[in-house]
């Protein structure tokens, strides 16, 4: 009696594991179009009513136009994440314009919830990552207009103009909020402060030169 119990637990316990596998691991509607003023917090957005969504959902306009650069790292990016097209909720793409000047650097950042690839519209641009520890490869290249580079998710990364003109790159993400960190502006602005003793044994240098890099940045 006792193993025929075991016997049956066991096989209940392989059918629910089985029909976990097969349930859908995609989109069950044509789409969901993020409710902007919904109060409710998920993992995503919640759908709004798909009767009230319209073509404007979809859509967005101004990639055409070049950002603003006059900032200190002398580049601009242009998101277009499920913050700005509401139809990207639940489909796990979005895409940014990235604008440089001459020596212009998108500066060492990630993005935790996507993997990147980018192309050239423009310009010239010297990219890279680094991989993880402890072998920290650094692999970088010098990109020309029409030419694609892949970036993998979470992994630091950065952009760099070494042209003599303006550039332009456009980036596709496999998220429709991939998030971005920026080592810098981490470290410097986090609120709470992060404390200067943590900042200067890191870097190994001193707390004075803490206070100077945390100037910039505020």
């Amino acid at each position: 009696m006792a193993s025929t119990q075991i016997c049956l637990i066991g096989l209940l316990s392989v059918s629910f594991f089985v029909a976990c596998l097969a349930a859908d691991s995609n989109n069950i509607l044509d789409f969901c179009v993020a409710d902007i003023y919904s109060h409710v917090f998920v993992n995503g957005a919640p759908c709004k009513d798909p009767k009230t969504a319209h073509a404007d959902d979809f859509y967005f306009t101004g990639l055409d136009k070049q950002g603003n650069f006059s900032n200190p790292m002398g580049s601009k990016a242009t998101p277009v994440y499920v913050q700005q097209i509401p139809g990207l909720n639940t489909l796990g793409l979005s895409m940014v314009r990235v604008d440089f000047a001459p020596d212009g650097l998108n500066p060492p950042h990630t993005h935790p919830r996507a993997s990147e690839i980018m192309t050239v519209l423009e310009g010239t641009l010297e990219v890279g990552f680094i991989g993880t520890a402890p072998d920290y490869r650094h692999f970088s290249k010098i990109l020309n207009k029409g030419d694609v580079f892949v970036f993998p998710m979470g992994l630091l990364h950065y952009q760099r103009n070494v042209g003599k003109v303006n550039a332009v790159a456009i980036a596709a993400l496999n998220s429709q909020n991939p998030g971005t960190s920026s080592i810098a502006p981490a470290l410097f602005t986090s609120k709470p402060v992060l404390n200067d003793e943590i900042i200067s044994k890191t870097f190994l240098f001193d707390k004075k030169n803490v206070a100077i890099l945390r100037s910039k940045f505020n």
